[in-house]
């Protein structure tokens, strides 16, 4: 008989037939004549029963029960349905064979501390919970590319390496570029897509971006990954909108496609249920006021962090919007309010639960004067920057876009504390190791 070799994710199609699963021993316990084995193919995890009877000897049964964890292994056996099994089903063994044995495997039941768990990110990914998330992650990053692509956007990929600063000159990654003298790590693709934008009109890149920031917050890494769109002729309440669209999009492609994967980390997911636009809009002046009503000590003028977006996002039950930020604390290229210069036609978009900032977005400087002044007023090098004024020289045109972070809304969306999970390989001020 030709037995099919199925993955566990499509277990299901398979109900009452043989299959061949090839994979790992992720755990397992006996009683008995019977022993209860835990297999992972990378697309799930189901248990197997395997017990002295037609297909296993005693002393067979007894040879399984002694293969260490993470052994990996091919595996034949019946599909059978079972409501109490994790993904309700499991294969009745009919035959064992161990590809290799594994060593003593260093992440066991007992309690690990994160740091040790960190160490062996390379082997927690295994872990039940952290491939839940990074699935959960998989699903993020498809939906992206299926909105963006269904609104008529191209994707342009960005430099990594790039010759000046975007979001300012003391979160630069530094290195010496061959004879021509200093290149930094990206900050940010924005600069970049804005020159797509005038030539393609939407665009949007995905792609790494790295701040030698020395913070350690919960919220913060040192690369991680961003998305950021541009469109020309947007304006910045156009640029809101999308942020909507977009970000319950996602929410909801999670909802729909990870309901294991939220199961498995035991994420609530009735507030995410309520992600739907519009979401609210308040001003930078409103949110000051809001945060004075709950005793903050902030002041007009001052950036929020994570504490003062917390407390602001405490009064809705989806993501706001705050804009209008002062413009001294916002980034060189955000085009100032006509009726109020002092005031950018920026926002950001802050997750509920607690999660903070997810996007950062504006409407761009379009007048070539005012760009080349704000260059001066923030000390950059104009003539790193003579390509970016070119695109206000040669056919200049009003248009917005934002900075969405990957981690930050897997985190938000998973139900996780900390976004060090929310990726692969997390790097931080005090880790680069695996």
């Amino acid at each position: 008989m030709d037995i099919p070799w199925v993955s566990i994710g499509r277990i299901s199609d398979f109900e009452g037939k043989v299959v061949e699963l090839r994979g790992w021993l992720s755990n397992k316990r006996s009683s008995g004549k019977v022993a209860f084995l835990i297999i992972r193919d990378g697309s799930g995890f189901i248990q197997g029963t395997a017990f002295v009877g037609d297909f296993f000897t005693k002393d067979q049964l007894d040879e399984i029960k002694r293969i260490p964890i993470e052994s990996s292994v091919l595996i034949q056996g019946k599909v059978r349905r079972e409501e109490r099994a994790p993904g309700g089903y499991e294969l009745e063994i009919s035959s064992f064979q161990l590809v290799f044995p594994s060593e003593e495997y260093p992440i066991q039941k007992m309690e690990h501390s994160v740091d040790y768990l960190m160490e062996r990110r390379h082997l927690w990914l295994r872990s039940k919970k952290q491939n839940a998330l990074l699935r959960i992650r998989n699903v993020v990053m498809m939906s992206i590319h299926e909105f963006l692509q269904s609104e008529g956007f191209i994707l342009l990929d960005s430099p990594i390496l790039t010759p000046a600063a975007c979001e300012g000159t003391s979160t630069l990654f530094e290195l010496q570029y061959f004879d021509i003298g200093k290149a930094y790590l990206s900050q940010s693709g924005q600069l970049y897509m804005e020159a797509g934008a005038a030539a393609f009109g939407k665009v949007y890149c995905l792609a790494p971006t790295f701040r030698a920031e020395k913070s350690k917050t919960r919220r913060h890494l040192t690369e991680f990954w961003m998305l950021e769109p541009e469109v020309a002729y947007y304006d910045w309440q156009d640029n809101m909108v999308l942020q909507e669209k977009l970000v319950s999009f996602i929410v909801n492609q999670a909802l729909k496609k990870c309901q294991n994967e939220l199961e498995i980390l035991e994420r609530d997911t009735t507030p995410l249920q309520k992600i739907q636009p519009p979401f609210p809009r308040i001003s930078y002046t409103e949110a000051i006021e809001v945060l004075k009503k709950k005793g903050s000590p902030a002041q007009w003028g001052d950036d929020f962090g994570g504490d003062e977006e917390t407390m602001i996002s405490e009064d809705f039950d989806r993501p706001v919007f705050i804009h209008h930020y002062p413009a001294h604390i916002k980034a060189f290229y955000m085009q100032p309010d006509p009726e109020n210069p002092t005031m950018v036609l920026n926002d950001d978009l802050i997750a509920p639960e607690g999660y903070g900032e997810i996007i950062g977005g504006s409407e761009r400087i379009h007048d070539l004067a005012l760009l080349e002044k704000r260059l001066e007023e923030h000390h950059l090098p104009r003539e790193a920057f003579e390509w970016y004024l070119d695109l206000r020289r040669y056919g200049t045109v009003p248009h917005s876009g934002f900075g969405l972070g990957v981690e930050r809304t897997v985190a938000w969306i998973a139900g996780v504390k900390h976004i060090r999970e929310a990726i692969p390989f997390p790097r931080q001020i005090y880790r680069i190791y695996p």
